[in-house]
């Protein structure tokens, strides 16, 4: 792709193309082609080719003034430069003078114990289990239902979690309770697969570059996702088949539902399982770094945010409202307060 390229469907094919040459995640190009479409229709359907750097910060500066988070503007322009570098071939110029999204410092939406087993006693079947996995291991709800059948060692109680978040790999916890739930579905899907092998499919969705290296690899059971997909799917760019992971809205949906019919009437979401996880062990003494490292983050800063829900030091503070109404009634309930 040239800068002299002009037509807006061939560089939306363009973006695809390139990305998925770079083996960027289907959601990343995803979001990449949605960018560049708003952009385009943002300033009257006009080819980015007909655009330039105060086009690009007028439309962020747009999406700052309609309210999206810092890191939807953030994305948007990660897009738009994917755009102009890799497919235009052309450098933005200073985009500094744009307005800023808000960056919104919120305290996580943690689930007390008691509360996660009413939730959990709420769902059933798959969704039990890949929520067990979300709060019993810390893991995002993708990298849980991407999980394969090589990724859980049963023997050293370990869950390897294979290019998470930022492309990074790491280890955490595999509470020993889940395993023979954890042996159960594998069985099921070792029986599936088998199914798949007799019908000459039996191939799961791997990354590109791993394929060309190792021919046949899709095939064997070791990489087999522990929680496959109802139905086969044809893999974008390419006429093939194959069973890709189960949809993780499916597992969203199911903890709405469960978050509901347990009263639970936090702002939780299935995020929230990892936040408890991470909480959980800092109150139960764990050190930070130790949570860091089974959380995957990079920065510590990131997993100190648990710190300010759970600090087991911090001094229990009595409201005054209890002090002053005690010495005024001798502990009785004031007329006030009755029911």
């Amino acid at each position: 792709m040239t800068e002299n390229i002009t037509d807006s469907t061939a560089i939306l094919d363009e973006v695809t193309k390139l990305c998925r040459l770079r083996h960027l995640s289907i959601r990343t190009e995803q979001a990449y082609t949605h960018w560049v479409k708003e952009f385009m229709k943002f300033h009257g359907n006009k080819s980015p080719g007909e655009l330039h750097t105060s086009h690009v910060r007028d439309f962020l500066s747009h999406l700052a003034q309609r309210g999206v988070t810092s890191s939807t503007q953030n994305q948007a322009l990660n897009g738009l430069v994917f755009l102009y570098q890799q497919v235009m071939k052309q450098r933005l110029g200073d985009l500094k003078d744009m307005e800023r999204a808000k960056r919104e410092a919120r305290i996580p939406a943690v689930l007390s114990r008691d509360e996660i087993w009413k939730l959990l006693m709420q769902l059933k079947d798959t969704p039990l289990l890949v929520a067990s996995l979300m709060y019993g291991s810390g893991l995002r709800i993708l990298e849980c239902v991407r999980l394969r059948v090589m990724d859980l060692d049963f023997a050293t109680g370990h869950i390897i979690v294979r290019n998470g978040k930022g492309a990074k790999d790491r280890v955490t916890v595999l509470p020993h309770s889940l395993i023979p739930p954890l042996e159960h579905q594998i069985r099921k899907v070792k029986l599936m697969y088998e199914q798949d092998c007799a019908q000459g499919l039996g191939e799961a969705s791997v990354p590109s570059a791993l394929e060309v290296k190792y021919p046949g690899v899709a095939r064997q059971w070791p990489w087999q996702y522990v929680f496959p997909a109802a139905r086969h799917s044809t893999i974008p760019g390419k006429n093939h088949t194959r069973r890709h992971h189960l949809d993780e809205s499916a597992i969203q949906r199911a903890v709405k539902e469960g978050l509901l019919r347990a009263g639970i009437v936090k702002r939780a979401t299935c995020h929230s399982l990892r936040h408890s996880f991470a909480t959980h062990l800092l109150e139960e003494g764990y050190d930070i770094r130790t949570v860091q490292e089974l959380l995957g983050h990079k920065d510590i800063r990131t997993t100190m945010i648990y710190t300010h829900v759970a600090n087991p030091d911090r001094p229990k503070v009595r409201s005054p409202f209890d002090s002053e109404l005690q010495k005024l009634t001798n502990g009785q309930k004031p007329h006030l307060l009755a029911p």
